[in-house]
């Protein structure tokens, strides 16, 4: 399926600007010009003057990094690459002038325009939640102004058991602030895990010294005369003292500013397959897109994940430079995270429960850190999903064993070909094996390549 051409890739000059200087739109911008030499390319972005890696900003908290050493690229490559940074807040887009509206008061024509905002913390109206002390995490700002809240205090409360609340937990915990760690369900993430994992996660967590509590909300947030927070209170009555308060109940799209623009927007900013909004030359990508319908049945409308972000700016840049623009095609899903020590990678679909037309393959190792997950057709018995915890494997073989569907057994005894670094693991691949032949009373083996194979690699 391809699509007409978008804004005429030949034209000379055209004057590219990029609100948003996150993945999705840092990699459209260097996409666009891999492909076209004569585009006036400029990213704007009020946040930092240059990308970064929102994934490490944990990091510099902790002390492990410096703020530079988050910047992919070296500061000179913009300009070489003739790729203009405009470092300002951006308070209105003047559609039909083509022009953005900066709070400075100056302007900024345009002929396309990619949005490209990214998320916002979510806020659900607690009283109390504008007290000082009272914070979520998602840009550089936030980063500075926990630097400033958390100095000096006795205790810190994390609200919403996802993501950036283990993350933010960790955060705390790695300065010794006593943290606690209030999660609304029965495991960590139990929407998204299924229960061996999440609870995996939840020894974990206590065994890092973080207060977690289970089935716990939170009702109120208490603040002093001076306008600090000073307390929490929980829907059952507890209260606990604390100086810090981490909100850490997801993200929506940042388009708050866009609203009544003109701009077809409902919850993000609705796009096409194509990347295209209502109006004509201006597209948006990565976390503020809302597509009308879903990408594909096991995605949902919007994706706020670093490498969908990616794969938007990449197809966008695409249809931007070509004579015929392609659909957003997202491929197998995959998304990592670490969860204080364990790393997490998932390939396709592991819901939290699963359906009767579905099966499950758990090993966990003595250790009660590391295990594994696959699920498959009851039918036919392909691949449809794989969950790993301390195990680090690679993308490219599950990619290829679910999209041309291999069978439970044939992963399985190809499970020595998956660990990225198996020179420098545990070959628990044979562990799994033996479990899966003492369940199911067979004899597999693990597959041994042949000489030629092992010399081209898994490729083949």
């Amino acid at each position: 399926m391809t699509g007409p051409s978008m804004n005429n890739p030949n034209s000379s000059n055209r004057k590219i600007v990029i609100l948003g200087n996150g993945i999705a739109g840092v990699t459209c911008a260097r996409h666009v010009r891999k492909k076209d030499d004569k585009a006036d390319i400029t990213i704007v972005s009020g946040e930092t003057e240059h990308f970064f890696s929102r994934t490490a900003l944990m990091y510099i908290y902790m002390g492990h990094m410096k703020y530079e050493h988050t910047k992919p690229y070296e500061d000179w490559f913009w300009e070489k690459n003739r790729i203009d940074l405009k470092h300002a807040w951006v308070g209105n887009v003047d559609f039909e002038n083509k022009q953005l509206l900066f709070q400075d008061g100056a302007t900024l024509a345009y002929d396309i325009l990619v949005l490209a905002t990214g998320s916002k913390p979510n806020k659900f109206g607690w009283p109390g939640q504008e007290f000082k002390g009272v914070q979520g995490l998602y840009s550089y700002q936030d980063l500075e102004l926990m630097e400033q809240n958390t100095q000096n205090i006795k205790r810190a409360v994390v609200v919403g058991g996802g993501l950036i609340g283990i993350e933010m937990a960790e955060m705390l915990a790695s300065r010794e602030i006593p943290v606690t760690f209030l999660v609304r369900e029965k495991n960590f993430w139990d929407n998204i895990l299924p229960l061996e994992e999440a609870q995996l996660i939840n020894r974990h967590i206590l065994e890092h010294h973080i207060d977690l509590r289970l089935e716990t909300e939170l009702e109120e947030i208490i603040g002093e005369d001076s306008g600090k927070v000073k307390s929490i209170k929980t829907k059952t009555g507890e209260i606990i003292d604390c100086q810090f308060v981490g909100l850490t109940v997801g993200v929506s799209p940042n388009i708050g500013f866009l609203k009544n623009s003109g701009l077809e927007t409902n919850r993000g900013i609705v796009v096409d397959g194509f990347f295209r909004t209502n109006l004509q030359g201006v597209y948006a990508i990565g976390d503020c897109a809302e597509f009308k319908e879903a990408p594909a049945s096991d995605r949902k409308n919007i994706e706020q994940v670093w490498y969908t972000g990616r794969m938007h700016g990449e197809t966008l840049a695409y249809n931007l430079t070509t004579s015929n623009a392609v659909p957003y095609q997202p491929g197998i899903w995959f998304n990592s995270a670490k969860f204080l020590d364990i790393e997490y990678q998932t390939y396709g679909q592991v819901p939290a429960i699963w359906s009767d037309e579905t099966e499950s393959f758990y090993w966990e190792d003595k250790s009660g850190k590391i295990c594994i997950r696959l699920l498959y057709s009851k039918k036919d018995k392909e691949i449809m999903g794989v969950n790993a915890f301390g195990w680090r494997l690679r993308h490219a073989f599950f990619d290829k064993a679910i999209s041309e569907g291999w069978s439970l057994e044939k992963v399985l005894s190809h499970l020595n070909q998956a660990s990225f670094n198996p020179e420098f693991s545990k070959p628990f691949h044979k562990e799994v094996l033996a479990k899966y032949n003492r369940e199911s009373g067979k004899a597999l083996e693990t597959y041994k390549a042949s000489f030629f194979k092992k010399l081209i690699g898994s490729r083949s």
